[in-house]
């Protein structure tokens, strides 16, 4: 596919089905989990037969092994059993909620658990209308979409894309947006730059993003990596608190043949679903001046029950802006042999706040643990829905001898997008 906005023209197309029965702002909720459930259908198809075939052979086994033989039948980590896919469900048009049921219900319990991430099931009792047949010609619209040779990088931008336009609908805040691949590769090509070890065959290391989206910067990360080294394998870990976000993010890591487990569900700052675990290397792009009110009291008592033992010690942000606690929680995660990481900041954490204030203690912890590598400004209007002063910052815990003691401060504002990762 050369032009994923074209396919996702496409599926924006066929939400204008949806006019009349939703708001323009609740398209998402039937749009992105049937791009999805569509997405892993045509990834299935070529072994659909042979598993449907396989079907009598596994009958006594247990349910772990069952799964086990049927996903290897299919060449994926897990399968579909049903008698269905879209286009014999939309086959039957009087029944296409029960048979689009049981079609989804056919997938192993891993790809169920993502598709109920999107509570899609009430959708299909909204659109299950006697007096319309929205829900027909919905699902007979995706089942004319082809998915065949989309790559998971494709359908990476299309869901970014899709998601874009649905934010466009909700009238979204700047801060949530998504990250320019231009950046995410730049990202990636200053993280592993100093690492010589990555050439080494065999070589593994792990990749972290505690606002990891659709899954974008996880993606990237790996596919650099290959480029590198294809011998090297790089392990993806998450977390995501949208629900039809984490839900794409895990569907793309099953797809690709990750493991969809490595990503968690939920507020990093109150539960941290990956606590025991530090990583090689970080990267994400948390939201812009989004409050923190509602993790307040845990990241407090975090802060003055564990001080450094925990993510807080250094102090803790002014309410409207977590931004910096993403950066704690980030360096909390570090491995003591040497991490590095690379997060997306507006201007805010560099410039807000007077000594003595929770930012200015953060800075200055950050700063005099020699932490901090380099700061590169951005050029400006990158950013979906914002034109602010974007900056990547690099951290590193283990410097190189001659950059110890040092910022590098790199001015990149005057440089042209596809420029940034020459």
């Amino acid at each position: 596919m050369t032009n994923f906005k074209e396919k996702a023209g496409l599926i924006w197309d066929i939400a204008d089905l949806l006019r009349g029965d939703y708001k323009r702002s609740d398209y998402g909720k039937v749009i992105l989990p049937l791009t999805v459930i569509r997405r892993l259908d045509a990834v299935l198809a070529p072994t659909k037969e042979k598993v449907l075939a396989f079907l009598p052979r596994v009958e006594k086994l247990s349910g772990s092994a069952k799964d086990l033989t049927l996903n290897k039948v299919a060449g994926y980590n897990f399968h579909n059993r049903s008698q269905f896919d879209f286009v014999k469900v939309v086959s039957d048009p009087n029944n296409v909620a029960m048979n689009l049921r049981n079609y989804i219900n056919g997938f192993s319990a891993n790809a169920r658990e993502i598709i109920e991430y999107f509570n899609f099931d009430d959708q299909i009792d909204r659109m299950d209308d006697p007096q319309s047949d929205i829900l027909f010609q919905i699902v007979k619209s995706f089942s004319e979409i082809n998915f065949d040779g989309v790559s998971s990088e494709d359908m990476g931008y299309i869901f970014e894309e899709l998601i874009r336009k649905f934010a466009e609908q909700s009238n979204e805040t700047a801060g949530e947006h998504f990250t320019p691949r231009e950046v995410i590769e730049l990202m990636v090509n200053l993280l592993f730059s100093s690492d010589e070890e990555i050439f080494q065959e065999g070589i593994v290391r792990t990749l972290y993003d505690p606002a990891c989206g659709t899954g974008g910067m996880l993606s990237m990360g790996e596919k650099h990596l290959k480029k590198l080294n294809p011998d090297a394998k790089l392990e993806l870990f998450g977390q995501e608190i949208n629900p039809e976000s984490y839900a794409i993010c895990k569907s793309d890591m099953l797809i690709k043949g990750d493991n969809p487990s490595n990503i968690k569900f939920g507020n990093t700052f109150t539960v941290d679903g990956l606590r025991d675990e530090k990583f090689d290397y970080m990267l994400s792009n948390p939201p812009f001046g989004v409050d923190w009110k509602k993790a307040s009291k845990t990241i407090k008592a975090e802060a003055e029950n564990l001080g450094y033992g925990g993510r807080f010690g250094a102090g803790v942000p002014r309410i409207n802006d977590g931004s910096l606690l993403f950066l704690q929680h980030m360096i909390f995660k570090m491995r003591d042999e040497g991490s590095r990481i690379g997060i997306v900041f507006n201007g805010s954490p560099l410039f807000t706040g007077q000594a003595g204030s929770g930012e200015s203690n953060i800075r200055q912890w950050i700063i005099e643990n020699d932490w901090l590598e380099a700061i590169v400004a951005l050029p400006d209007q990158l950013f979906y829905n914002t034109g602010i002063s974007t900056y990547i910052w690099i951290v590193n815990n283990n410097k190189d001898t001659e950059r110890k003691e040092h910022i590098q401060l790199i001015n990149a504002i005057g440089t042209k997008d596809e420029e940034l990762i020459k």
